[in-house]
């Protein structure tokens, strides 16, 4: 099984951007040295908890500080920009980086001033063209545009030999729908919808067979919230600071930063704290949490059940010296 990283820039209780934006470079790092596939960077904005805003800025960071592991967008959110100028910041990327760029392609709204922060044109009304901006991105990779049409005299990957992966990044039927359709890979968030994980990735492969591959080749990622320690009640309780802040976003909004443990334990009620971290009674968590022999068994029921052998894990734990020990106990009990 393939293991890999979506990396949000989680700023400690204490910290600050740049020391979260300097630990999200090392952990390309530290992912590449334990084996780890692939690390992407997320596109969270106006956010006090996460720092990474800007993803290409990180992959290229990262890039530069790395020579195996591939390191993409969790996922650059494609509603908001111009295809255009994605395919061109992403070719330069693979340009710099040859093999080693994916591209991660997303929508979702960030509230509506985010929203209209992010846009150019704001007295016209946003309009849903996600799958057009999809094939426009993938037509200036590939020169593909039809004769007479205004972008096909655009010469955007000339001079590069190789073309960025491109994963569409989603938590329904209708993105696991449309990545099949397509050829491309889709990674599927079960930290956002757990119970829809299985279903829709068995959906992306069923059309992906009679699909094109493009550069992904039609493959399927299970994106997972996971806390490792060594025992199970040592991780289920770094798993408390997680809980605390989704608690928090809901009555604070973008303000709140992520707990400390110690704040966490003084937050949640009894019932938050004993919320289910492995699969219970058939359902799967939202947010696993156990020792690495607990979560390594989960996972392969989990990854077995959605038919892909790659799975990427999304960790906020509050401490960074604690994230870094869970991401190395999980390489370490999946034999990466």
């Amino acid at each position: 099984m393939k293991l890999s990283l979506i990396e949000l820039a989680t700023i400690a209780p204490g910290s600050d951007n740049t020391q979260a934006l300097k630990d999200s470079v090392d952990a390309a790092k530290q992912a590449e040295d334990l084996g780890y596939h692939r690390i992407w960077y997320a596109e969270h904005h106006d956010s006090a908890s996460t720092a990474s805003s800007a993803p290409e800025i990180l992959i290229a960071l990262a890039a530069g500080a790395t020579s195996r592991i591939r390191v993409g967008s969790g996922a650059v959110l494609l509603n908001h920009y111009s295809p255009y100028k994605v395919a061109e910041t992403f070719l330069q990327l693979e340009a710099l980086t040859p093999g080693c760029i994916d591209l991660g392609l997303g929508r979702a709204t960030a509230g509506p001033v985010v929203d209209l922060a992010l846009r150019r044109d704001r007295d016209v009304p946003p309009t849903d063209d996600f799958t057009q901006q999809v094939q426009e991105v993938i037509a200036h990779f590939d020169g593909r545009f039809p004769a007479g049409h205004p972008f096909a005299r655009l010469n955007t990957a000339t001079g590069v030999a190789s073309r960025p992966e491109v994963w569409i990044l989603g938590s329904s039927g209708s993105s696991a729908r449309m990545a099949g359709e397509l050829g491309l890979g889709y990674a599927f968030a079960g930290f956002i919808n757990p119970d829809g994980a299985s279903r829709a990735l068995l959906r992306h492969a069923a059309f992906a067979q009679s699909a094109a591959p493009r550069s992904a080749g039609g493959r399927g990622i299970l994106s997972v919230g996971a806390v490792v320690a060594d025992t199970d009640a040592e991780a289920q309780r770094l798993n408390w600071s997680r809980t605390a802040l989704m608690a928090r976003l809901g009555r604070q909004g973008a303000a709140a930063r992520i707990p400390t443990v110690e704040e966490a334990e003084r937050e949640l009620s009894q019932a938050q704290k004993d919320t289910p971290t492995v699969i219970t009674d058939g359902r799967l968590p939202r947010e696993l949490a156990g020792s690495p022999e607990t979560v390594r068994d989960q996972l392969e029921q989990m990854t077995k059940a959605a038919g892909v052998d790659e799975v990427m894990v999304q960790d906020i734990i509050a401490d960074p010296a604690a994230r870094a020990h869970s991401r190395a106990l999980l390489a370490q009990a999946m034999g990466i």
